[in-house]
């Protein structure tokens, strides 16, 4: 199949978007019938009708539809292109930001809040799992990636791991749960208790703590996502070992409280990004305001 003709791909996009042939030539300075030429080469390479005429109106088929969606994928990419590469200073439009499908919501509203608003950035948000996210990073889909462990390097890969957070890790319930003047061991002997899944840096630290006090605690539920984590804590399935910002909105409520006691477990956030000789401006800001 012979290559993609940009010109005839542009000329279409204008006549979607107007409905009208006979006002788009006018306004691309062109006459109607030489439109219709471009139009028709279009049709005939890419094997399909684009438009049906109903009176004096175009109006898309089916595969006109298609077209004008990549024909409109494609010419923004063309502006975001002339923007990044133009030296004038200016922002890039479109901020892409990955996050681990598990990560704290409240973590990932504290980092993304100086862009928040802004109506120089468009905000594009990704979740998935820690693979998928770097590999999209690595095709340039992403400027950068929120997760919870830095991800392991090599001379064939250029990540950039950025520590921007390290959160104490807690013990969270409801008021009822620590009532009297129980001791830290004493809540893990008598409450039911939530941990994060077995591969988790949180799970690892709060496995070893136990295992120094000699203590078995009754593990009700282990729990990938810390969302989940925070319902169950807020029906009072049990206590939970998580980074209070998980449930700041519920402490501050007095709907659940932390325990006293320090774990000595923290939490370290991470925004990966990658080396690249065109970087994304708006991620300085955030970058600087995580490292503050």
């Amino acid at each position: 199949m012979a290559a993609l003709n940009y010109h005839h791909l542009r000329y279409f996009r204008a006549v979607a978007h107007d409905g009208n042939l006979t006002r788009t030539a006018g306004r691309l300075n062109l006459t109607q019938s030489a439109l219709s030429v471009q139009i028709r080469k279009l049709e005939e390479q890419l094997g399909h009708r684009l438009f049906d005429r109903r009176g004096r109106q175009l109006h898309l088929t089916e595969a006109g539809r298609i077209a004008l969606d990549h024909a409109d994928a494609i010419f923004a990419t063309g502006e975001e292109l002339l923007g990044t590469l133009r030296d004038t200073g200016r922002a890039r439009q479109a901020l892409r930001v990955g996050a681990l499908a598990t990560l704290s919501r409240n973590f990932q509203m504290e980092f993304l809040r100086p862009v928040l608003g802004r109506t120089d950035i468009e905000l594009i948000l990704r979740s998935g799992g820690a693979a998928e996210l770097l590999r999209a990073l690595e095709a340039l889909n992403l400027d950068v990636v929120l997760i919870n462990q830095a991800p392991a390097g090599d001379v064939l890969t250029s990540f950039v791991a950025h520590r921007i957070a390290e959160q104490p890790v807690s013990l969270v319930g409801t008021p009822d749960r620590f009532r009297g003047k129980s001791s830290f061991v004493d809540l893990l002997r008598e409450h039911p208790i939530i941990v994060p899944t077995l591969d988790s840096s949180v799970r690892a630290g709060f496995d070893a703590l136990v295992d120094r006090l000699g203590v078995r605690p009754q593990i009700v539920a282990e729990v990938e996502d810390m969302a989940m984590m925070r319902l169950l804590a807020r029906e009072d399935i049990g206590l939970a070992v998580l980074p209070p910002i998980v449930v700041k909105d519920e402490l501050a409520a007095g709907l659940l409280v932390e325990g006293d006691e320090p774990m000595g477990i923290t939490e370290t956030f991470f925004a990966v990004t990658m080396e690249r000789r065109f970087p994304n401006p708006a991620l300085r800001t955030l970058l600087q305001q995580g490292s503050a």
